[in-house]
């Protein structure tokens, strides 16, 4: 009858501060915090830091894994235990504070369809030298927005609205409809668009026909 009246339910023990170590650690935290001599209350700290290091012994000996094993013997202790630790002692308002929000690229690009990239390809190909160089790169990346526009558009689209399109990205540095350039007619790009999607489709038949036949073979229990 003493047994049963002696039980402990979890909903009336202390809150576990990091569960992962198990309410024993939390114990041997709150005990060390309660001993009043400096001395002893240290010795105590060191001997809890070895014991958690033995729970991961092949990083026990690292100098940041046992920085993080001092922070969180702190955070058990709830910032209450008055050791020497040999590392910079992490307060609690350092914890609680929030980190500065992530400076993510806000691009609102007019054309979509062509993605960021091409943009930071167009940056680079105005800051060349004019000569054969530039002249390539700029072909080849209106032929990559023509590839894109198709992609996501039409079935078909006119080079003047690519040159026009190029000319308004790179702020009017780049005018390739004054050199009557042609670009890869769409239809290449829709013919290279079906083989690539005809050949994923042949490969996956494929894939299941040879699994079948591997299987045939098997017995079934």
């Amino acid at each position: 009858m003493n047994l049963v009246e002696n039980l402990e339910y979890n909903t009336e023990r202390s809150h576990l501060i990091i569960p992962e170590y198990g309410r024993h650690f939390q114990k041997m935290v709150d005990h060390a915090i309660s001993i009043e001599d400096p001395v002893e209350r240290n010795k105590v700290a060191k001997s809890i830091i070895s014991v958690m290091g033995n729970l991961q012994p092949h990083l026990r000996d690292v100098p940041d894994f046992q920085h993080k094993l001092w922070d969180q013997l702190f955070i058990m202790s709830d910032f209450k235990l008055d050791v020497e630790s040999p590392f910079p002692i992490t307060t609690k308002e350092m914890l609680q504070e929030k980190p500065d929000p992530l400076e993510y690229p806000q691009n609102f690009p007019k054309y979509r369809f062509y993605g960021n990239n091409i943009k930071r390809m167009i940056d680079v190909a105005v800051k060349w030298e004019k000569g054969d160089m530039r002249d390539g790169l700029e072909y080849a990346i209106a032929n990559h927005m023509k590839k894109c526009y198709l992609n996501w558009n039409k079935d078909t689209v006119e080079d003047k609205i690519i040159f026009k399109h190029l000319h308004e990205l790179s702020d009017g540095a780049i005018d390739l409809a004054s050199k009557e350039e042609n670009l890869t007619e769409s239809q290449q790009f829709l013919k290279n668009r079906t083989h690539k999607s005809n050949s994923r489709s042949s490969n996956s038949h494929s894939n299941k026909k040879n699994q079948r036949n591997n299987n045939r073979g098997k017995k079934r229990y």
